[in-house]
């Protein structure tokens, strides 16, 4: 074997440390980002926010002083104040003398009363320490307590909670043996408690419970807890033998159940803390003159500068170590800064190219929504699958429309007769609609809608249109169906 050198020519792509960054810069939402920035302005000294407001501010004041004279410059430095200052306005003509005893003042000073979101098992509990309960009463209502879901359900049954307390008793060195009724008075005890019918085992118990709270007088209240007697035929819609094991009238069962109708069905749901998680738009889509237009959220784009205070103590031919610490700080505040642009045009021009294909969905809503893949927008906009993918995750779009995720604007499609072809977020929307539009007596099936939207030139099968309805939680048409 010979050897020999020689020189070859290929190329390579090398993930360089400022490749990395601008990638995982892409790839950030909003509240990530900000993160990111807040990290680099605190490690990094020749990276700075711009804050033109303030700079005008400072300006405009630094320029009052220099056109004022001089001896008045001379007297706002001086250290000590004159004993009597001139006035510009009078005090009666501010402020009007009032006596102390004709009136309070026009803003009064008031304490901050407001609370903090209480849970259903702190509402609970706070009412069971008002009760005149023993320790080991008391003890039990914790357990209770600390069983229920966050309908207001009891998930446990009185077995559980049972050897739940003796545990704990067991724990303590104490002899004391609880019963299954002592723990089922306790229950009984807190049923009776705000809300009405928390800890109640089922449906059918809580509605009980809430009907045996109304007065007697009260309409339909008999016919409902019949009703409620035969619950197993409710749930089922089986309306014949309802009538015939109940003994109603068809008016008086619609009466009745009218009146299940005004309860609560679940306790617990009214203590659900709703405060949400807003997301914040990274990209505002208007319509302007026929047209849309598509903009960076401006409240949340980032303002980066290189700080020019150091910037100017960098010396070319210095090579000690605290110029080359500001060079590489230097360095690295430009390319995040470059890295941090190149984000916000990648994800505009993506925006654009998404808005650009599905304008229809815009203009009447998801019914209108076009099928869509991520490879389709990047040979538009030039970009690798993989880069449009980072940039549409995490990201919403403010639209008249409502707020979406980008990822949202991606669906698969379903080949229709005329040889077009259909998005699966498009077909969900007719399903609604067809459901929503549909004879509660009679509800469409499956197979119903299967045919209704091949009318409308859109096959599919009767399994699909059972998962598409599965996904938009919909129940089935014999769950649908109204009783009368």
């Amino acid at each position: 074997m010979k050897l020999s050198v020689g020189l070859k020519v290929t190329n390579s792509l090398s993930l360089t440390p400022q490749l990395q960054q601008a990638i995982r810069l892409l790839q950030l939402s909003s509240l990530e980002l900000e993160q990111e920035i807040q990290l680099q302005l605190d490690s990094n000294p020749l990276l700075e926010k711009e804050e033109g407001q303030l700079e005008t501010e400072n300006l405009s004041v630094v320029e009052l002083i220099e056109d004022q004279p001089k001896d008045l410059i001379d007297e706002l430095n001086t250290q000590t104040l004159p004993d009597d200052l001139p006035l510009d306005s009078q005090w009666d003509d501010i402020y009007i003398h009032q006596a102390t005893s004709l009136g309070a003042a026009e803003y009064e000073e008031r304490e901050d009363n407001r609370q903090g979101h209480l849970s259903l098992k702190e509402h609970v509990k706070e009412q069971i320490n008002l009760l005149n309960f023993s320790a080991v009463d008391r003890l039990i209502a914790y357990c209770i307590v600390d069983a229920l879901d966050d309908k207001g359900f009891l998930a446990l049954d009185l077995v559980e909670i049972n050897n739940s307390v003796q545990q704990l008793i067991t724990s303590w060195s104490d002899d004391y043996e609880v019963e299954d009724d002592e723990v089922a008075v306790v229950l009984k005890r807190i049923q009776q408690l705000d809300p009405v019918g928390v800890a109640s085992r089922n449906l059918t118990e809580c509605l009980l419970i809430q009907l045996n709270h109304l007065p007697l007088e009260t309409t339909y209240r008999h016919e409902a807890m019949t009703l409620l007697q035969h619950a197993e035929l409710l749930i089922s819609n089986d309306l014949p033998k309802l009538l015939k094991h109940t003994g109603l009238t068809q008016n008086q069962l619609r009466s009745a159940l009218d009146l299940l109708k005004t309860l609560q069905a679940h306790p617990g749901l009214q203590f659900e803390d709703k405060n949400s998680n807003y997301q914040i738009p990274d990209i505002v889509v208007m319509k302007k003159n026929t047209q849309w237009q598509v903009e960076l959220n401006p409240d949340i784009l980032p303002k980066l500068r290189i700080n020019s205070f150091y910037a100017q103590m960098i010396r070319r031919a210095d090579q000690s170590q605290d110029n080359q610490y500001l060079r590489n700080q230097m360095l690295d505040a430009k390319n995040f800064i470059k890295s941090v642009d190149e984000r916000h045009k990648t994800l505009l021009k993506v925006s654009r190219c998404i808005v650009k294909h599905q304008q229809r969905f815009l203009e009447i809503g998801a019914e209108g929504m076009k099928p869509l893949v991520l490879r389709e927008i990047a040979e538009e906009v030039q970009l690798h699958e993989s880069t449009v993918s980072r940039v549409t995750t995490n990201k919403f779009m403010l639209t008249p429309r409502g707020l979406f995720e980008l990822k949202y604007f991606f669906s698969s499609h379903v080949a229709t007769t005329l040889g077009g072809e259909a998005s699966s977020t498009a077909i969900r929307a007719k399903i609604k609609k067809l459901i929503a539009e549909e004879d509660s007596r009679k509800p469409l099936s499956d197979n119903r809608i299967a045919d209704l939207l091949k009318l409308q030139g859109i096959e599919v099968a009767r399994r699909t249109v059972a998962k598409y309805r599965e996904s938009l939680h919909i129940a089935s048409s014999s769950e649908r169906k109204v009783l009368l």
